[in-house]
């Protein structure tokens, strides 16, 4: 069973693959055989449709790779329909509202604390007769992400990271400083240091570190892992 939740939760250190490009059969047990802990397929910037989603996720069973899906839009619907498929998460792009959070959290979540519609005897859970206790064993499993990507996002974080259900907030912060949602004009790379390496001017601007702490405050006020 995926118990890559409970050790998100414990705050394990869980490593894993974005895969936009490589789908192939042998997806799956390549990348467990690298100590990976899961992938995320990704269906918003890939090639990835549901029918490669079903076939990527059927390459991962055997394997201790936990598959997940990057959905292409927060609109996608239903968004249950890649669990039904057999992943055992969901990433949402795009999230901007606390009624957007609650609205994904309810379609990924069997009742009562959520609205995911029933089919059993499928891929999701190895075409086996489902038991009571499958809602609940479910629930806890499957793992919620969303992509907070805008102005708008940045402005309801506290809202947004604080709907129960929600497991892992990923702040794209370069989105943030490029079009369309620009918090500041871009600004040229300087050096850093003998190695040369490139570091963004924005960082050594006085508002990076406030909107850092911006950020991460409301992240650990809800146990949530920040990226």
């Amino acid at each position: 069973m995926n118990n890559l939740r409970q050790r998100l939760q414990q705050g394990d250190v869980l490593l894993g693959q974005m895969v936009l490009e490589l789908f192939t059969s042998g997806i799956g047990p390549m990348l467990a055989a690298c100590d990976l802990d899961f992938v995320i397929f990704d269906m918003e910037h890939g090639r990835c449709d549901i029918a490669l989603l079903a076939e990527m996720i059927a390459s991962c069973r055997g394997s201790n790779i936990v598959p997940m899906a990057r959905v292409p839009d927060v609109n996608f619907a239903p968004l249950s329909r890649a669990l039904d498929l057999g992943a055992r998460g969901v990433m949402v792009p795009r999230v901007e509202t606390r009624q957007q959070a609650e609205d994904i959290v309810s379609q990924l979540k069997y009742a009562p604390q959520g609205k995911r519609g029933v089919a059993l005897g499928i891929a999701h859970d190895l075409y086996r007769a489902g038991t009571p206790e499958v809602f609940a064993q479910t629930n806890e499993e499957i793992v919620v992400i969303l992509l907070l990507e805008t102005v708008r996002a940045f402005e309801n974080l506290e809202d947004i990271v604080s709907v129960p259900g929600v497991d892992i907030a990923w702040i794209r912060s370069h989105r943030l400083h490029g079009h369309p949602c620009r918090l500041h004009p871009p600004a040229p790379a300087r050096r850093h240091g003998r190695s040369g390496r490139r570091l963004p001017q924005a960082r050594r601007r006085p508002r990076f570190p406030a909107a850092h702490g911006r950020l991460r405050c409301p992240l650990d006020q809800q146990g949530l892992p920040r990226h």
